[in-house]
């Protein structure tokens, strides 16, 4: 594993192919009050880039390109947050998008544990740490531990896609799955509009 990291945005020469996994770190989990922080990206090939933000600004023109490059897939687990955080902060809409925690809930009905840890474990047989889930992401210089958490992140979700793509043609819910991924954007638009907590598909 190599981790690279990038303070404002992304190097002009680094190309991420037709996919690549994305995640993000921030303050908290509430919209409109914690602030996206750093982005990490994988290829799927053992590096990690991990960008660290300029709060001041969010001018990261590069990075923006890829999260909004109709011909590279971004894949996220739980994606709807880091899609809303991208829009709001980056002013973004990332597009295409395939996410393996929407994945996992169509493809593993087995079973209600869907967290990332739980799903690499099973799937690719890697435990992961998540003891800097919880760390200082706005810190002016993120420690080795911090890094390394960020990258483990993604560097796995490549071959989580693969495995849960395998099991949802198995299953005959590829297409459903697709459907809600094209939705997933519009969803983080819906929690940025103020109905975060709320199922529009609901009855009542």
């Amino acid at each position: 594993m190599t981790i690279h990291l990038h303070r404002g945005d992304l190097p002009d020469a680094v190309d991420f192919g037709a996919s690549v996994a994305v995640d993000s770190e921030t303050m908290g989990l509430r919209l409109g009050r914690d602030p996206l922080c750093v982005v990490q990206l994988s290829a799927g090939d053992g590096d990690a880039h991990v960008v660290q933000l300029d709060r001041s600004t969010y001018d990261a023109p590069n990075l923006k390109r890829v999260l909004t490059d109709p011909k590279v897939l971004k894949i996220f687990h739980f994606g709807r947050f880091d899609i809303a955080m991208f829009a709001l902060h980056l002013g973004v809409t990332t597009n295409p998008v395939y996410c393996t925690k929407i994945a996992s809930k169509l493809a593993r009905t087995y079973t209600d544990r869907h967290g990332l840890k739980d799903v690499t474990r099973e799937l690719v047989g890697v435990e992961l740490s998540k003891a800097q889930q919880s760390s200082d992401w706005g810190a002016a210089t993120l420690s080795p531990e911090q890094l390394t958490y960020a990258a483990s992140d993604v560097l796995n979700l490549h071959r989580l896609k693969v495995r849960l793509d395998e099991m949802l043609e198995r299953e005959g819910r590829m297409e459903l799955a697709q459907a809600c991924f094209d939705f997933l954007p519009w969803r983080a638009r819906l929690d940025l509009a103020g109905w975060e907590d709320a199922d529009v598909f609901a009855h009542s």
